[in-house]
Formats: structure tokens, C-alpha cells, sequence
């Protein structure tokens, strides 16, 4: 029973957790962009999400943990690696951090944040009205 209700919520939580990521490398963006040879970093979403949706299958490219407390590999996102953005517009100092494509970015994954947030509440709120028999 409780293997079905994983199922049933496991994409959204999935999701929330590489947007989660991906707001974090976002605003890392965003903070440095006056850091010289700072390159911008973002991750491909579909494909952390198809590693983070198959991971019941074993990833052999991903590195084995014996502990919770092991952290990822250093800019990776649910095994996906970080991709650097190619740069739109040459800067002086090597900064490839675009602030139109970082703030759009930003609040796109943030807008489907919360879109992922309503519709989990949703399905929560369902099942606790088939327990409850409403």
C-alpha cells in the first residue's frame, strides 16, 4: 500500500527536488555575476529527471554511496551533470552570466516549483479524502 502511494507521489517529489537544485545553481548564477571568468552553469531537466525516474534500475555512471550523509559529486544535479551556458554576449572579463536569461530562468523553474507544490497538495488532499470518505 504504501509502495503504491510512493508511486503515485514519486514524480513530484522528483521534480521539487531538481528544481530545488536547479534554483540553488540559478541564484549562484545570478550572485556572480560581476565575477570575472565566472562561467554560468544550468543542468538539463528532462534529463535529471529521467535519471532520477530510472534510478530504480541502477546507475553504473553514478558513484556508489554507503551513507545518506555522502554528498553528490561536486555540480551535479541527481547524477545529471551541470552544463555550462553557452555565453549569448562577450564580456571583457570572461563572465558569461547573461541577467535577462538568468532572472527568466529563475522564475520559470520557480513558477513550476510552485506548480509542482499545488498539484502534490492536490493529490495529498484526494487521498485524505478517500480515507476519510468524502
Amino acid at each position: 500500500m504504501v509502495n503504491k502511494i510512493d508511486q503515485y507521489m514519486g514524480f513530484h517529489e522528483a521534480a521539487l527536488s531538481i528544481r530545488g537544485q536547479r534554483q540553488q545553481m540559478l541564484a549562484s548564477n545570478i550572485a556572480n555575476a560581476d565575477t570575472p571568468n565566472y562561467k554560468a552553469r544550468d543542468i538539463d531537466f528532462s534529463a535529471a529527471m529521467g535519471q532520477a525516474l530510472n534510478r530504480s534500475g541502477g546507475n553504473s555512471a553514478e558513484l556508489a554511496k554507503t551513507s545518506v550523509s555522502h554528498l553528490n559529486a561536486q555540480g551535479s544535479v541527481n547524477g545529471a551533470a551541470a552544463l555550462y551556458r553557452p555565453s549569448v554576449q562577450g564580456s571583457v572579463d570572461g563572465n558569461t552570466v547573461d541577467m535577462d536569461v538568468e532572472r527568466n530562468q529563475f522564475t520559470d523553474n520557480a513558477i513550476r516549483y510552485e506548480a509542482s507544490l499545488t498539484i502534490l497538495n492536490m493529490q495529498i488532499r484526494n487521498i485524505l479524502a478517500a480515507i476519510q470518505g468524502q
